[in-house]
């Protein structure tokens, strides 16, 4: 049975263009083609990945936050509750009104006490600065270094300035040493991505990520086994560009360096905006739907990576919409949105809210009794409940 899933997968009708066939790919000692085999290997280069980023953490990122004045706020704790962090760990992080009462009654502990346990204990699963700081660190590394390795990988390519070369020869087209590590590094990187994706900043694009990185490493994989080594390396340059300034806009806002921040800001959304609405469609949509079928004919594999590459498309659409919002308030109120993916804290808020709720209450309190009892000092007079009134609206003395 796993040989016949085997046969039925790799159909050469799947991957290859009419008339090209398996035999057609054969390797020699000048040539060597893609080899699915090949992508194996970016497992345990992935791993290797997430061990550089943690020592790069640790030694490099964790103490340069230290040295830049990014600080973690002191966040209250909960007070441990077994109740309440049954109900937190096993139903709802962020119970209802109805819930609360009942959780209230149960813990015999006021309303407000139990809800703002739940915020401090929200509070404390949510990631630190130093922790943002860190992570955004690593990727705006990674991302410098794929992106000028790409540049230098590409330069020189006859495809990187005329597109219709993506095609020429094709699926016939050897694979060069420097793609195939280029490649490697890349694949291995988004396979990284998703082994940390449980420990990473959590924001709310969240699922949108994921379908990100799915579609980016089915992309990579296909385009490497079917030989779309081409076409694929434009695709890859294209996302890091813009990946380049949105990491340091992140850094220089976690060390409050606001103007800095709005003004890298700017730049990348300028940069994400042609890069991804204008150079993408025209460099690689454009490029394999239409300069393709100048070579061959419509197979599996031609509708298949079209798909792929507008599902990338259309999350860069979703992307676009929440930085032209940001770009738009940025200019009516001049200085930046906060990132809407973040996940805010809750606290400081809403704590501080109650506190002031209360002192105001209680200052209410403390003029009303001061200005009573100073008026009636000043008057040589008693208190009024040791005073009758009259139907006439005058005061008898008792």
């Amino acid at each position: 049975m796993a040989r016949s899933l085997y046969d039925w997968l790799w159909q050469h009708e799947f991957w290859l263009p009419p008339g090209i066939t398996w035999e057609d790919m054969q390797e020699s000692e000048d040539i060597h083609y893609p080899q699915p085999r090949d992508l194996l290997l970016s497992i345990p280069f992935a791993l290797i990945l997430v061990a550089i980023r943690c020592a790069f953490e640790r030694a490099i990122a964790l103490p340069l936050s230290s040295r830049l004045g990014v600080k973690d706020k002191q966040r209250p704790k909960a007070q441990p509750n077994p109740l309440l962090e049954t109900f937190y760990s096993a139903r709802c992080k962020n119970p209802q009104e109805g819930e609360l009462l009942s959780l209230a009654k149960q813990s015999d502990l006021p309303v407000r006490k139990v809800e703002r346990w739940f915020r401090r204990r929200r509070n404390e699963d949510r990631p630190s600065l130093s922790k943002k700081f860190c992570e955004a660190c690593w990727r705006f590394t990674f991302y410098i270094i794929a992106f000028f390795t790409g540049l230098a990988v590409l330069h020189d390519k006859p495809w990187f300035w005329d597109h219709r070369e993506c095609w020429t020869g094709y699926p016939q087209q050897p694979l060069l040493p420097s793609l195939f590590w280029y490649y490697m590094l890349e694949l291995s990187f988004y396979w990284s991505l998703v082994f940390t994706l449980p420990f990473d900043v959590k924001r709310k694009d969240f699922k949108e990520q994921i379908v990100h990185h799915a579609a980016t490493i089915f992309l990579i994989s296909f385009s490497y086994c079917a030989n779309y080594i081409r076409i694929g390396t434009l695709v890859l340059v294209i996302h890091d560009a813009s990946d380049c300034f949105l990491e340091p806009t992140k850094i220089f806002n976690y060390m409050k360096w606001k103007k800095t921040c709005d003004s890298l800001f700017m730049i990348f959304s300028a940069v994400f905006l042609i890069s991804r609405l204008v150079v993408y469609p025209y460099t690689v949509l454009y490029n394999t739907y239409y300069y393709s079928m100048e070579i061959f004919e419509p197979f599996f594999g031609y509708y298949f990576v079209n798909a792929l590459l507008i599902i990338l498309q259309l999350l860069h659409i979703f992307w676009s919409c929440l930085i032209i919002h940001m770009v738009y308030k940025f200019i009516l109120q001049g200085t930046m949105e906060k990132d809407m993916r973040s996940d805010t804290e809750e606290s400081d808020k809403d704590e501080e809210r109650e506190k002031v709720q209360e002192k105001e209450r209680n200052g209410i309190r403390y003029f009303s009794n001061v200005s009573s009892t100073s008026y009636i000092q000043r008057n040589g007079a008693e208190p009024l409940n040791s005073r009758a009134h009259l139907t006439n609206g005058h005061v008898k003395e008792r």
